[in-house]
């Protein structure tokens, strides 16, 4: 199955780290933190990868090439300008599949990708978001996420004051997207997923949840990033 990461932020909250290095390409344990995650993608035999690059892109291109060296295939396509997580996506529509993985270039989620792609199937749904029950609070992360008891997403809200009413699970960085959810962007301009191509999807009850019960880890603070390089460390 394709694999399309996201890998064109700024990296703002990690500022210095983030002055001379796109995200991704921020050590990690030894190496950037890109290529843990590629190589995890690797192991699981999934060697198709279009990368959607745009700050300091030029470093990623650089670094992974091809992706041969990893026994992966990579394409890029890197924005002049930003454009938003769903913006960056339809820009490589042209290279997409009739239904792909997307993830995300500075989070971890150590899981079966093919089940989420499987799940898009079996359910029948446009897209399917991992999430993750944090009953514990480890990731820091404030729960954003209702299901219904058919699996169907049907509150999603980044914004969230912590505790609000019926908010449950926290997305865990893996989507299963068919290509004709692009169909519902507007044709140029930044598009958000998560602020503007969610709620159309929760609106026609096409999203439906991967509950996991494995942690994901990102790197979005410095407190974060420690964390998750103990992990891989």
């Amino acid at each position: 199955m394709q694999v399309v990461i996201l890998a064109g932020g700024l990296g703002t909250r990690l500022q210095p780290l983030t002055a001379q290095v796109p995200k991704p390409m921020v050590p990690v344990a030894g190496v950037p933190y890109l290529e843990h995650q590629l190589r995890l993608l690797a192991r699981q035999s999934l060697g198709e990868i279009v990368m959607l690059t745009g700050y300091l892109g030029e470093q990623i291109e650089a670094y992974f090439g091809d992706g041969r060296r990893l026994g992966l295939r990579i394409r890029y396509c890197r924005e002049a300008k930003p454009m938003g997580t769903g913006g960056a996506i339809r820009e490589a529509r042209g290279w997409l599949a009739e239904s792909f993985l997307v993830i995300y270039g500075d989070s971890y989620l150590p899981i079966e990708y093919y089940e989420v792609g499987r799940s898009l199937a079996h359910a029948g749904a446009a897209a399917v978001m991992a999430v993750y029950h944090d009953t514990l609070g480890e990731t820091n992360v404030r729960p954003n996420v209702a299901v219904a008891e058919d699996g169907a997403v049907v509150r999603y809200d980044k914004r969230a004051p912590a505790g609000a009413s019926g908010l449950e699970y926290i997305e865990a960085g893996v989507l299963a997207l068919r290509r004709t959810v692009l169909d519902l962007l507007p044709p140029a301009g930044a598009v958000s997923l998560e602020e503007e191509t969610f709620p159309m999807l929760v609106e026609r009850r096409w999203l439906f949840a991967y509950p996991t019960g494995q942690r994901f880890y990102d790197m979005g603070t410095p407190e974060r990033l420690k964390a998750i390089e103990e992990y891989l460390a």
